[in-house]
């Protein structure tokens, strides 16, 4: 089976490229109200795909938010059943004129798929789709599997998350198989063990009952804009530590050995910098490396802070209100629960007297280990190192994804996270894109993941 199904994946490269495209050009966006037709066209795209390659119970399942698509093939008794995820929504492509091409028009160059969506996370979805057919194709699957893919992933993953706490006999499995994160450096086999968890909030902070002439009541009247930033400032200090009360403290730090493996890896800051950030200097908490602040410390970082007047020319007004869009990024030792609690309280005790300040959640995620003591890692490094030639490196992931806690908590599994993008991807930027060498890399890895599964 798996030499006949690396034959067929082979020789469909092509075909499943176009069809890639064709996954791409739909403009999924899932935070702007005015694409929910296309986010439900994205997810009728992948089920009928997925009912075309031969999986059974194929459904859209609707939800309160954006659709759900469910699939399954449990024909392999006594075998392990693998779920797997992933999300077919993306990210808004703003700024459009920092685009080479349009975010919606596929365009392939230099080796690479760019498109909003290539890598976060439609292309590496795709994979898993096309992994499944190559080995449908042959017969029945050597693993139980089931497909759970979800709309909002880029909004915070409610629906999924409801659907799971509300149905967790509908996803029974032994492991879940996510294809969402980065390989650490190119060629090199990657599997992250980790992901920080997140609050996002929405920090609005009022002054005067409406907005004030700065003439007449400038100098008496509050100024919500510089309230907030006071308030900003009073939680994060100029080196990028978080000044809330006692948060800190409470977070776990990573095992020695996670450490000096990090210190292995082969990282250039400089290059980093340059390449990847693109600043002058890199910000963070003295005296943890780059690693250590991406990996295992927490954030604050403000995203936006709309309010006031912002159009072309002059209007001198004192604003009523201001807010700002404010996330952490959460380590183990630190619950969302607690995050929120303590931001909020902190925002509390940083308010002048002369303004009123409300902190609302948006949404929230736990962070994540993984233990690698499972055979189902053991089966992955080794699909990997027959692709790649190398042995797999364990890493954790600064970002996090919603749904892993979620696994863990209502379903008791573990989480592989088998991601096959690049660092400088672009994901959730202009001009994303995904390595052609590594989707198809990706396929493979993915087919012999599924077969030696079957046969541990």
């Amino acid at each position: 089976m798996l030499e006949q199904a690396l034959a067929f994946a082979a020789s469909n490269q092509e075909h499943a490229l176009e069809e890639l495209k064709a996954f791409l050009r739909i403009p999924s966006i899932s935070t702007l109200p005015e694409h929910a037709a296309d986010v439900r066209r994205a997810a009728e795209f992948l089920a009928a795909e997925l009912e075309r390659i031969g999986m059974d119970n194929v459904r859209v399942i609707d939800t309160t938010g954006h659709p759900l698509v469910y699939a399954d093939s449990l024909h392999a008794p006594g075998k392990p059943t693998v779920l797997c995820y992933g999300h077919y929504d993306v990210q808004p492509p703003d700024p459009l004129g920092e685009w080479t091409t349009p975010p919606f028009e596929p365009d392939v160059r230099n080796g690479n798929i760019y498109a909003r969506g290539a890598v976060d996370d439609k292309g590496q979805l795709w994979m898993h789709v096309k992994a499944l057919e190559a080995l449908l194709k042959q017969g029945p699957l050597p693993v139980n599997v089931r497909v759970i893919a979800e709309g909002e992933e880029e909004v915070g993953g409610e629906a999924i998350a409801a659907h799971l706490r509300e149905h967790p006999d509908s996803l029974e499995a032994d492991v879940a198989l996510v294809s969402d994160t980065d390989m650490f450096a190119p060629d090199l086999p990657t599997l992250c063990v980790g992901l920080r968890g997140m609050i996002y909030t929405e920090i609005e902070v009022r002054g005067a009952r409406t907005d004030l002439h700065s003439g007449m009541y400038g100098g008496a009247a509050p100024n919500p804009f510089f309230a907030l930033a006071q308030i900003l400032t009073g939680l994060k200090d100029a080196e990028g530590r978080i000044l809330i009360p006692g948060f800190l403290e409470k977070a776990e730090k990573p095992t020695d050995t996670e450490l000096a493996a990090w210190q292995q890896l082969p990282f250039d800051e400089n290059a980093y910098r340059e390449h990847e950030v693109g600043s002058p200097a890199l910000t963070g908490e003295p005296g943890y490396s780059v690693l250590e602040r991406l990996w295992s410390r927490p954030t604050l970082e403000v995203h936006g802070m709309p309010g006031g007047f912002t159009g072309a020319g002059a209007k001198t007004v004192i604003p009523a209100k201001a807010t700002a869009k404010v996330s952490m990024r959460l380590v183990p030792g630190i619950t969302p629960q607690d995050a929120f609690t303590m931001l909020r309280d902190a925002v509390a005790a940083l308010s002048p007297a002369s303004v009123t300040s409300e902190v609302r959640l948006i949404h929230s995620g736990d962070p994540v280990v993984v233990s690698t003591d499972n055979p189902f890692v053991a089966s992955a490094t080794e699909a990997m190192r027959q692709v790649f030639h190398r042995d797999t490196v364990f890493v954790r992931g600064g970002g996090s994804i919603p749904i892993v806690g979620d696994f863990q908590r209502n379903l008791g599994i573990p989480t592989l996270l088998m991601g096959f993008g690049l660092p400088d991807d672009n994901l959730h930027a202009p001009n994303e894109k995904f390595h052609l060498a590594n989707f198809y890399r990706g396929i493979e890895s993915l087919i012999r993941f599924f077969v030696l599964a079957g046969e541990a």
